[in-house]
């Protein structure tokens, strides 16, 4: 909306649009296209007028693909924002953080030492004038857990996974036996096997996935510490 904010009992307004005068003759106009609205405003006691005029750009949210680049398991994250369309100066936003500009002819966005899970990448006109959204998701394990029953840490599970429920996860103690078989929707494991506590140190696990930067099966194999 166009606003002059003067009185219409004191002034008259002739609103045009690309040099053709529009109907309206409110202090105020919506400005529904792009191109230049002028107001012309007249004093009713005194005559006297004054000449504004306003350039609308048309804007739009964009539209855009995000593009993990690095494998899951990786000692750090990256993910790419490109294929970047729309019409309006555009910046984009990791979770909650602060909001990233794009240069003058830069045609991605690369967002580094992303946090295992799920996230969403916002996208915007630096006007503000709407959002979209994107969800991807990095693959990862907690390198430890800790199932003291103070409600932190206190179960191990793959991070990142949940989408992929007919991956196999399995966990071993340091001779190979098999303590336990998760799912990756599941809660995990709490470090209990048939009942029993098991002890602080490492354990070993297999997880069979299908790796979403290649879309194909993948088998990956680490170890993580339990501590008590």
């Amino acid at each position: 909306m166009l606003d002059t904010g003067l009185d219409s009992n004191n002034f008259t307004f002739e609103w045009a649009f690309n040099g053709t005068v529009l109907p309206a003759t409110s202090p105020s106009i919506d400005a529904t296209q792009a191109g230049t609205y002028t107001v012309t405003v007249t004093n009713i006691n005194t005559g006297c007028q004054a000449m504004s005029s306003a350039e609308i750009i048309e804007s739009n949210p964009p539209t855009f693909e995000v593009t993990v680049l690095t494998p899951s398991f990786s000692e750090t994250h990256v993910v790419e924002v490109s294929n970047i369309e729309g019409q309006g100066n555009f910046e984009f936003q990791l979770d909650n953080g602060p909001w990233e500009s794009l240069a003058p002819g830069q045609t991605t966005l690369v967002f580094s030492n992303v946090i295992p899970g799920t996230h969403i990448i916002r996208g915007r006109d630096d006007a503000g004038c709407g959002v979209t959204a994107v969800e991807f998701t990095m693959i990862d394990f907690p390198p430890f857990f800790t199932p003291n029953q103070d409600g932190v840490n206190e179960t191990w599970n793959i991070t990142g996974l949940s989408n992929q429920p007919n991956a196999k996860i399995y966990i071993f103690d340091r001779y190979g036996k098999l303590l336990k078989q998760l799912s990756p929707t599941g809660e995990g494991w709490d470090g209990t096997f048939n009942g029993s506590i098991m002890p602080s140190q490492d354990y070993w696990f297999r997880v069979e996935f299908i790796e979403p930067t290649t879309g194909n099966p993948s088998t990956f194999k680490s170890h993580f510490t339990l501590k008590r």
